[in-house]
């Protein structure tokens, strides 16, 4: 919901950065890669209690997350470089609810499976509109350059991003916020298939 109003905020110092990065030599999938083994790793530290690196490693990821694209606009944006990318994202989304989970599984077990189970049917909803759009020859800019066509939705990159930071500050609070925004998760993915039963009709 908030990345159409973030991203022109965003891109110009991420542009800039990515340039930066490109003329040390930096590649876009390099940047992805490095992007996703901060993710890993502060998922590794939520499993072991350490919230707080835990929150400045999320954070560096995503980071590298916004620079992959620029350093791509910088040199040469490849099919393979968004696939890597989507595909890096939903692995790192996908190992913050199971790192809870393994933290305090009698707190957390079933909230995050919870979690998993949205997030799952929210990236299919997403990937499955994208395939449907690309087909139909439909674009947008709205989140910024991309790959592949992203819907918009109620939850976004922005607001993971902020649930991720919140629930690594309040990690006793884990269970509640999950339900929540997992319940916010499907009703983003029901609105998608109600979106795309309207646009992609015969």
């Amino acid at each position: 919901m908030l990345d159409a109003r973030v991203r022109p905020l965003i891109d110009p110092p991420l542009n800039r950065m990515g340039r930066g990065l490109a003329k040390l030599g930096l590649t876009a999938d390099g940047v992805t890669l490095i992007g996703l083994a901060f993710g890993l790793l502060g998922a590794l530290c939520i499993a072991v209690h350490l919230y707080g690196p835990a929150l400045a490693l999320i954070l560096l990821s995503r980071l590298a997350d916004g620079l992959d694209g620029a350093v791509a606009r910088a040199t040469h944006p490849s099919d393979f470089g968004g696939y890597l990318d989507i595909v890096s994202d939903f692995l790192f989304y996908g190992t913050i609810p199971l790192a809870f989970a393994i933290a305090a599984p009698e707190q957390n077990a079933l909230a995050a499976g919870f979690l998993l189970t949205s997030f799952y049917v929210n990236g299919t909803s997403f990937l499955g509109f994208a395939i449907l759009a690309e087909k139909r020859g439909i674009e947008t800019d709205a989140q910024g350059e991309k790959s592949l066509y992203f819907s918009n939705g109620i939850l976004e990159g922005t607001e993971t991003i902020a649930f991720f930071v919140l629930i690594c500050l309040l990690p006793q609070l884990f269970a509640p916020f999950a339900w929540i925004f997992g319940t916010l998760c499907f009703a983003t993915a029901i609105l998608r298939v109600i979106a795309a039963r309207r646009i992609f009709k015969p």
